[in-house]
């Protein structure tokens, strides 16, 4: 179980619970929707692991969305365990309209015509709800349904409609996703109706935002500057499904504060087979900067509707782990899936099992070596250089814990880019930090008073357990408590 802490004298600060490890340092992002977002179903996935939960605002309405994060902060504080909440924005998402009963069937080889009419849709006509979506298609364009597993091809078109042939054919539901790989569309990836979003999220304690089909850093920017202008700060993850994003991810990178790999519209933005090797990139680019990177889309599919995972689901999870990533997400399976909370459990286990191995499995150059490589031919800040004699010390000692005081929550997450075998226990100094670190690989946040010592944050450490005579601890620390970018202090502390 992972609890804030809080003992008498006030050195931490939280619920009056104590403090535990988790079974495993991946963090687990769970998709909250019609299958779990009633009370026993939530407690169940708190109890089970979620760090993170994800509200789609792609779907139900903000008094769903305010009910729904009020019911998971009510449950998190009475559980003791922090959970932090992503509001995914929407953005400007191509979608089908309503067809008739909710489905359709569209075979290959038909035609099937693409309207701009709200209309009721069927296998013969489909509405478009996007305004413009013609003017970007022309002869031979590709339209990909349902995340590509539906193909159509534009045999003509009108100013009001495209007559396309049914390449690949499926079961098509109502409002579902349409791509145009071939298009690059002029539109801005951040809408009004998104910022309203961002207003309403700011308001009701949402901790983080995704925005959808990122192009570039300036809609990163976008959201940072309307959270700026009402007098708060955004948590920005920047979604990576277009093959735009892919061309300035360097820039975006250093605008957002955590990486999010979606693989659904990423794999029909560009070819399908060259999502797995786009994927280790992405991931190791955000290990440089030392951003969060979620992996998403697809882990557990098959759990949707089954107990069990397919033997490639684990492995895809598993080598997610390998190369880096922080986080692991769920959607269909804890949104409208079967079995929510057994796909919640089936990460935790190959979490478990994948991190007790992560030393001796992994091809090629090492994380910790990559990351070194990148800084030495890159340059490195000074607490780039800390975090490599963290790193360093790790090997040398055998360290129990690193103590990171902070108030951004930037080192701490400096050190655990690596990926090491020590926990970090973040000294957090305000709630805002303790949220954000939620994302981050092998970080245990908890609050804590800025103007406590190191004998009292480890005194806290013996007195809940988790220190033990004989250890060996790192502190590392930035003077004063929090400073942005002033650690320039490492200690090593033998307790007796």
């Amino acid at each position: 179980m992972w609890v804030q802490g809080m003992i008498s004298d006030g050195i931490m600060r939280g619920v009056d619970m104590s403090v535990s490890l988790p079974g495993r340092k991946t963090k687990i992002v769970c998709t909250i929707g019609p299958a779990s977002r009633n009370k026993p179903i939530l407690s169940k996935m708190i109890i089970s692991g979620m760090n993170v939960a994800r509200l789609n605002f792609s779907h139900a309405d903000l008094a769903e969305h305010e009910e729904n994060i009020h019911r998971i902060k009510g449950l998190s504080a009475s559980l003791g365990i922090p959970v932090s909440i992503l509001a995914d924005l929407p953005g400007p998402k191509i979608r089908i309209g309503r067809l008739e009963g909710g489905s359709c069937v569209l075979e290959k080889g038909k035609t099937v015509v693409l309207t701009i009419h709200d209309e009721i849709g069927s296998s013969s006509l489909i509405p478009v709800a996007f305004g413009g979506f013609i003017e970007n298609l022309h002869k031979g364009s590709r339209v990909f349904l349902n995340d590509g597993f539906i193909q159509l091809k534009v045999l003509h078109k009108t100013a009001e409609q495209a007559v396309c042939r049914v390449i690949m054919g499926g079961k098509l539901l109502s409002n579902k996703g349409m791509n145009l790989p071939d298009a690059r569309l002029n539109i801005n990836p951040v809408t009004d109706k998104d910022l309203e979003f961002v207003r309403f999220g700011l308001e009701v304690g949402v901790d983080m935002f995704s925005v959808s089909f990122v192009k570039s850093p300036d809609d990163i920017m976008k959201v940072k500057r309307f959270a700026s202008s009402l007098g708060k700060e955004a948590f920005v993850v920047a979604k990576i499904e277009r093959k735009e994003a892919l061309e300035q991810i360097d820039a975006i990178l250093d605008a957002a504060d955590a990486l999010m790999i979606a693989r659904g519209d990423l794999g029909v933005e560009i070819p399908i087979e060259k999502v797995p090797v786009v994927q280790k990139q992405l991931t190791l680019k955000a290990n440089y900067r030392a951003r969060p990177v979620i992996t998403a889309t697809q882990m557990l599919e098959s759990m949707t509707a089954n107990t069990r995972p397919t033997r490639a689901e684990v492995t895809d999870v598993a080598n997610a782990i390998l190369d880096g990533t922080d986080a692991v997400m769920l959607s269909e399976e804890t949104a409208i899936g079967s079995y929510p909370v057994e796909s919640l459990r089936m990460l935790v286990k190959i979490a478990q099992m994948t991190e007790k191995n992560r030393g001796g499995v992994a091809a090629g150059m090492s994380i910790p070596s990559a990351i070194r490589h990148e800084l030495e031919r890159s340059g490195a800040s000074i607490g780039d250089a800390l975090s490599l004699n963290v790193v360093n010390t790790l090997h040398m000692l055998n360290i129990r814990f690193i103590l990171v005081p902070t108030q951004t929550g930037a080192t701490a997450r400096r050190i655990s880019r690596f990926k090491g075998g020590a926990w970090i226990i973040a000294l957090c100094s305000n709630e805002a930090a303790l949220r954000s670190l939620n994302l981050s690989y092998g970080i245990l946040p908890v609050m804590a008073d800025p103007d406590g010592s190191d004998e009292q944050f480890i005194g806290y450490l013996k007195e809940q357990g988790l220190a033990r005579p004989e250890d060996t601890l790192l502190m590392v620390s930035a003077l004063p408590f929090g400073g942005v970018g002033k650690e320039n202090s490492l200690k090593i502390i033998k307790l007796d």
